[in-house]
């Protein structure tokens, strides 16, 4: 079934809640919707497990806000639905953006909830370049990604998933025009404020003490082909800050590998649950 939930503030938070069993929750990246989670939510379904994925806040079928678009939000948001669901024992997903809100609502309102989490090409500990962050990405790059979005948000849309997001611009890549046409669909569902004032949030925010409190068993899966979220200032130091992680290094996996590598993905995920 698909519901919505209402926070504190009033945005309708909507969410997918199928099957019965322990439950996985997805969160997922920018600028798409719980709808990336397809490959994930049929084989967990499959496999015994409730599957439970939402939209973020001005993403998808949520309320697309003015306001409140940002990392402390989105983890509250999190926080509601888990609260509303009563889920205990959960397991947390999230893919890029999506790993940073998941180490945010654990660290910050579900470490008892809890059991386990996996980061996919997240965006933490943090993205941007800085005093602390040497290796990170300029914010000139992220000003760009602001700039794109104001000129021709549906351009834009277009041009990430037929290039880096799933490195359908490396040679001899198999290219999927569904996928492109599915990530652009879900992106024009978002509202464009939140998606603006999401890149701020995946760039800027530092999630480093957020990982230092998380001592549940975390895997952390991450392509060193990933040119949206490179692994060596993405996973490999998070891996370093979580207190009890299993890190995986994918050769010529793409940041989209969810979905282009999802069997290899799924499997790897279904074992660190069942271990």
């Amino acid at each position: 079934m698909s519901r919505k939930i209402v926070t504190k503030d009033g945005v309708e938070i909507f969410y997918k809640d199928w099957g019965k069993g322990q439950p996985i929750v997805f969160s997922h990246g920018w600028p798409l919707s719980s709808d990336d989670w397809d490959a994930q939510m049929l084989f967990f379904l499959d496999h015994g497990y409730r599957v439970i994925a939402h939209d973020r806040r001005g993403h998808g079928r949520s309320t697309q806000t003015a306001d409140g678009n940002d990392m402390d939000h989105y983890a509250a948001d999190l926080a509601a639905l888990t609260e509303a669901l009563d889920l205990r024992n959960a397991i947390h997903i999230g893919h890029s953006t999506g790993g940073g809100e998941v180490a945010a609502y654990v660290a910050r309102h579900g470490l008892e909830r809890t059991a386990k989490i996996v980061l996919i090409g997240a965006v933490t500990p943090i993205m941007v370049k800085n005093a602390n962050n040497p290796d990170g990405t300029p914010i000139e790059v992220f000003d760009g990604f602001r700039k794109q979005l104001v000129a021709n948000r549906a351009q834009f849309f277009l041009d990430i998933p037929s290039g880096p997001f799933y490195g359908f611009n490396r040679p001899g890549a198999t290219v999927s025009e569904g996928i492109i046409r599915n990530w652009w669909r879900q992106g024009m569902m978002g509202g464009t404020k939140a998606h603006y004032d999401c890149i701020k949030a995946f760039s800027e925010t530092d999630f480093t003490e957020d990982l230092k409190k998380i001592s549940q068993p975390a895997l952390v899966l991450h392509g060193d082909d990933d040119q949206v979220v490179p692994y060596k200032d993405a996973g490999v130091l998070a891996a370093k800050l979580l207190k009890n992680s299993t890190l995986k290094i994918y050769p010529g996996f793409s940041h989209g590998m969810a979905t282009v590598n999802a069997d290899v993905i799924n499997a790897d995920i279904l074992a660190f649950i069942k271990s």
